[in-house]
């Protein structure tokens, strides 16, 4: 949302260079511990999905136009969307939508471990809109990925989980859209978009649904859910001002097994056969892929 310190600090001393960086694994670390609670929110309530979603949306949408007015960037931050950024605001809220009902009908590991597949959606997308072409390592992790996704709803065919699998699915590639489009459109700012995204699903929520008969307890949990969800966009923003990509990307995979962590301590979700099996295979494919990157990452870098 603001210039990157990048450039100012390559030429800075190692010693320098110490606080921000663990500043922004602090950050990244924060931002994953509560992206990581999305399932604890949502199987929280009693409200059905679209009072969620316009809760939720409304109150992400306050809060994030709070903050970059607060930051001083409200103008440029609307005025610079242009066409990529009505894009992303669309393709996000589509995402959204199948984001929060997914966990209603599944469990939450199945959504998080199905979700750990974005990078790998995003870098086929890539290849077939702008003909980035993934190197081996990722072609390799993401056919792995894939086999690890067919477990898991396979794992469901016969059960009423398919649906949020489904849901699941559908929420990871839109999310890899999502990310595509801001690959295509590097200039496009982060926040306008995302308050474009939470201000679309209300209006939505509120033909398909009745959110305003919500009970006010849950009313208020479910805000809560858009004002920390909200605080883990910047905080991820703020964090990846501060370390390479690679870096940031590997610490926020911790969310997907945190997630599933949380349900079985909080909620005594025990995730099936089929979950463990198909996760396992995700989870390798996508640590041993961002090690790899990693390690091949210059020094400094």
């Amino acid at each position: 949302m603001t210039e990157s310190p990048g450039l100012a600090l390559d030429v800075m001393p190692d010693s320098a260079l110490q606080g921000p960086r663990l500043s922004g694994i602090f950050l990244v670390l924060i931002s994953a511990l509560v992206f990581s609670s999305a399932g604890l929110f949502v199987k929280g309530v009693e409200s059905d999905a679209w009072a969620i979603l316009f809760w939720r949306g409304l109150s992400a949408a306050i809060f994030t136009t709070a903050y970059v007015a607060w930051r001083g960037v409200l103008q440029r931050e609307f005025a610079r969307m242009g066409k990529p950024g009505i894009m992303a605001g669309v393709v996000g809220a589509l995402a959204t939508i199948a984001f929060i009902p997914s966990f209603k009908y599944t469990s939450i590991a199945n959504v998080s471990l199905i979700y750990a597949a974005v990078p790998f959606a995003a870098a086929t997308i890539s290849w077939i809109w702008m003909r980035e072409k993934p190197t081996a390592a990722v072609l390799v992790a993401s056919l792995v990925a894939f086999v690890g996704v067919v477990v898991i709803v396979g794992g469901s065919l016969d059960s009423l989980n398919l649906r949020g699998d489904l849901l699941a699915l559908w929420m990871t590639l839109g999310m890899a859209a999502y990310l595509c489009i801001y690959r295509r459109y590097p200039g496009t700012p982060a926040a306008g978009p995302a308050v474009l995204l939470s201000l679309l699903l209300v209006p939505v929520a509120c033909v398909a649904g009745d959110p305003l008969s919500a009970p006010p307890g849950e009313i208020f949990v479910m805000c809560s859910f858009g004002l920390v969800f909200a605080v883990a966009s910047v905080t991820m923003a703020e964090g990846a001002r501060r370390l390479p990509a690679a870096e940031t990307a590997l610490i926020s995979a911790l969310e997907t097994p945190l997630a599933p962590l949380w349900a079985f301590l909080l909620l005594a979700e025990m995730p099936p056969r089929y979950t463990l099996a198909g996760g396992s295979i995700i989870l390798i494919a996508v640590f041993a892929s961002q090690l790899y990157g990693w390690s091949k990452k210059p020094q400094g870098v």
